[in-house]
């Protein structure tokens, strides 16, 4: 069930809202177990059969954390114990992510066709195995308090972040379940939440969306496109993702408020970071907190020397790419970043420092190039869109800006689905969104800001009227497939 889809905001979400604030007539537990079957539906929408999947593995992981809060001390059977709760976790999600990747990698190295398993994935399954591994290593180091069946049913399924994150903690969240406020209707957090699932809205349906048409349009005539369009192609990209993934987690922020739940923020204007450490600190923070504190330090961190530390800075990265996706544009994708890191690391050390507008220029310009291979179906397709961008092309470029925008507006999609001047409102749109992305406040800055006023309120209003009147066909969010 998507977010931005009428079933949801109509049906689904209010029903949802009535049901559990009734209930918590009765009591406050009986409020999370309306939310704990709230959210299973939500999942089963997409696939009922896949609820066996997601509560074998809630159940298993259960089991496990119990157990290893029940063995704290107990040393090596602990470790084994931790060592194979995390293996059949990550073995879950290879079967179901990775095995027709491996599979194909085998054959083309035999030069044998073997056949795949062709196994549909699972929505949110990276998510809610990464956020039940940090779950299992922080029952192993005693710091998780409560452990009650529904609360951690709630924890793994709440379906504001389910299916693409933020991340979570198991020690974040449990507080909020058991606290008494939890089950209290608050006007104030309501109102907030409302603010946060407009500006989520908006940003999805009314800037994504528009320029998913033009990025598309850019990747399908990866053979021929000439330098501008190759830019305006990676700036498309750039500008979707952004505001596809931010404005998820404003949405996923926004429900869990109006439950009386607050999830970690996950964006911080990433595209004003000034380093790529910066970046990774900004984008997907609860993806780059949990990399750090569940692979970067077990691997080492910086305590082995500094060649130890740019190892494991690398392995970091490398593997955080695999996770996004079953690929080598994504082990690529991941490579860059290690390096970059390396890279910054390195400079850090030498005690130079770069001005800050040339450093948020090499950032921003290393993200755009790294991004197409994020989105490249291909590792020649992103070769060749990066080579283009840096002028280096073969053959003649017969895909330029004027042609780009027209089969974007041919696409009949979106803001630049017109016949009147496409270039023009592709290039001044294009730089409106990158100028307030850079300058304006963020979602989060908003937030702190909000006070529930009638003008706020208005244009909350404003914002999902405007966002509702578009969503003709509702489109899946971009990290769904992850």
């Amino acid at each position: 069930m998507l977010f931005n889809s009428f079933i949801f905001l109509l049906g689904f979400l209010p029903l949802t809202l009535l049901a559990y604030f009734a209930a918590a007539r009765m009591s406050p537990r009986a409020a999370l177990g309306v939310l704990c079957i709230a959210s299973l539906v939500f999942y089963g929408w997409w696939d009922a059969r896949y609820l066996v999947l997601i509560a074998a593995s809630i159940s298993l992981n259960y089991a496990a954390g119990r157990a290893l809060l029940r063995g704290i001390g107990a040393g090596r059977r602990q470790r084994w114990l931790l060592g194979a709760a995390i293996a059949a976790n990550l073995l879950l999600l290879a079967v179901y992510k990775y095995a027709d990747f491996f599979i194909t990698t085998a054959s083309q190295l035999a030069q044998e066709p073997l056949p795949l398993l062709q196994l549909a994935l699972p929505l949110g399954i990276s998510f809610f195995t990464f956020t039940q591994i940090a779950f299992l290593v922080d029952a192993s180091k005693g710091k998780v308090d409560s452990l009650s069946p529904v609360n951690y049913a709630l924890f793994v399924t709440f379906f504001p972040h389910l299916i693409a994150g933020p991340i979570l903690h198991h020690r974040e969240m449990m507080p909020q379940f058991d606290g008494p406020q939890a089950a209290r209707f608050d006007a104030s957090n309501f109102a907030l939440g409302l603010f946060l699932l407009a500006i989520g809205l908006v940003k999805k349906l009314l800037i994504a969306d528009q320029f998913a048409p033009l990025a598309a349009s850019g990747f399908d005539g990866w053979q021929n496109l000439d330098t501008p369009a190759a830019w305006l192609t990676s700036l498309a990209y750039t500008i979707q993702l952004y505001f596809d993934f931010s404005g998820y987690t404003d949405m996923a922020l926004g429900l869990a408020w109006m439950f009386n739940i607050r999830l970690p923020q996950n964006f911080d204007s990433p595209y004003r970071a000034t380093s790529i450490q910066d970046f990774w600190r900004r984008w997907h923070m609860t993806l780059s907190r949990f990399l750090r504190d569940y692979l970067y330090i077990p691997l080492g961190g910086g305590r082995g020397g500094r060649l130890a530390t740019l190892r494991n800075l690398f392995i970091t990265f490398l593997l955080g790419g695999l996770w996004h996706g079953a690929g080598w544009t994504f082990i690529v994708w991941g490579a860059l970043h290690g390096v970059a890191l390396v890279m910054h690391r390195l400079w850090s050390w030498s005690g130079r420092r770069m001005a800050t507008l040339p450093a948020w220029l090499l950032t921003f310009i290393f993200i755009n190039f790294t991004w197409v291979y994020f989105r490249a179906s291909s590792l020649a397709q992103a070769n060749a869109i990066v080579s283009a961008m840096l002028g280096l092309r073969d053959g003649p470029a017969t895909l330029g800006v004027t042609q780009l925008a027209r089969q974007a507006a041919e696409r009949g999609q979106g803001l630049f689905g017109t016949s009147s001047g496409p270039v023009a409102l592709v290039l001044a749109v294009t730089g409106a969104v990158l100028v307030g992305a850079w300058l304006g406040p963020n979602s989060i800055a908003l937030a702190s800001r909000f006070k529930p006023r009638i003008a706020l309120g208005i244009v909350s209003g404003i914002g999902l009227a405007t966002a509702i009147l578009v969503m003709q066909r509702p489109t899946e969010f971009l990290y769904f497939n992850f």
